[in-house]
């Protein structure tokens, strides 16, 4: 038995010929309520927190241009690179899907750099203010997947299958769903938790730490359930190409959290 896949119009307002997608005021939802979080969350670092207010609401530009500019290329670069190569027009048609959420990432990494150095601030804090509130866009973002009836899980026989509308007859995991409840909710959770905590607000990058290795262990979780793309398919090992960045996600948050460790070491002990 399969659940049936809930009718909703992935078009949430249409204005003659004009159309605002769920999936355009998901991200939105994400920036916007991201900010305002940010924003919040500074008071946590004293009266004259740096960076400051006027600070986070300049990135937000950079942070726009890194997620658009870094998940395109993402995509393209890990998913499709040999039919953009031979269609090469088709790579500005961002509406029309294609996005890599570990080219956001990086794309946001890279604007965290460059923004840091001109602005002479802690990348490492503004990092970790950044990464508090990526979940809130990854849920309302798997969300949308999901409404959009995309990035649909694998064939299963669990009682919650739902036959998806591009899936074929078979009834499938709602593995946009799971993304949006660990990716999502319970990472938001814990940063929420963490963050409160003195002694890992302190040191600089540990926030950012505990993020990306809890979204890498969650994605990679969730890539057993979801179905990998038909172009793509399963590589090295049996494993997904969201898998194999994961692990790199994983890799690099050690040699942070190595990096981290050492920095507040080596403070402690000039104190």
């Amino acid at each position: 038995m399969a659940l049936d896949f809930p009718s909703i119009d992935p078009v949430a307002l249409a204005l003659g010929p004009v159309q605002i997608r769920w999936y355009a005021l998901a991200y939105l939802a994400g920036i916007l309520l991201g900010w305002m979080y940010i924003k919040r969350l500074l008071s946590l670092y004293g009266e004259n927190p740096r960076p400051t207010k006027e600070h986070i609401d300049d990135f937000m530009t950079w942070a726009i241009l890194g997620v658009i500019l870094g998940g395109r290329l993402g995509y393209i670069l890990f998913y499709n690179l040999s039919y953009y190569f031979e269609h090469p027009a088709q790579i500005l048609r961002v509406w029309e899907g294609g996005m890599s959420f570990h080219g956001g990432f990086l794309g946001v990494i890279t604007a965290i750099i460059l923004f840091s150095l001109k602005h002479k601030i802690n990348m490492l804090r503004l990092g970790d203010l950044i990464v508090c509130a990526v979940p809130i866009g990854l849920f309302f973002g798997r969300i949308s997947n999901f409404i959009n009836g995309e990035l649909f899980g694998r064939v299963t026989d669990v009682s919650w299958g739902i036959v998806f509308p591009y899936g074929g007859d078979l009834p499938r995991h709602p593995s946009q769903l799971y993304e949006a409840g660990l990716e999502g909710v319970l990472l938001f959770l814990v940063l929420f938790a963490c963050s409160r905590v003195r002694a890992i607000r302190e040191r600089s990058g540990l926030l950012a730490v505990i993020f990306i290795e809890g979204y890498a262990l969650s994605r990679f979780i969730v890539e057993f359930f979801r179905e990998p793309d038909a172009h793509v398919g399963y590589l090295v090992g049996g494993l997904t190409m969201g898998q194999i960045l994961s692990l790199g996600m994983m890799l690099g948050a050690s040699f942070l959290m190595g990096f981290v460790f050492y920095r507040h070491k080596k403070h402690d002990a000039r104190s």
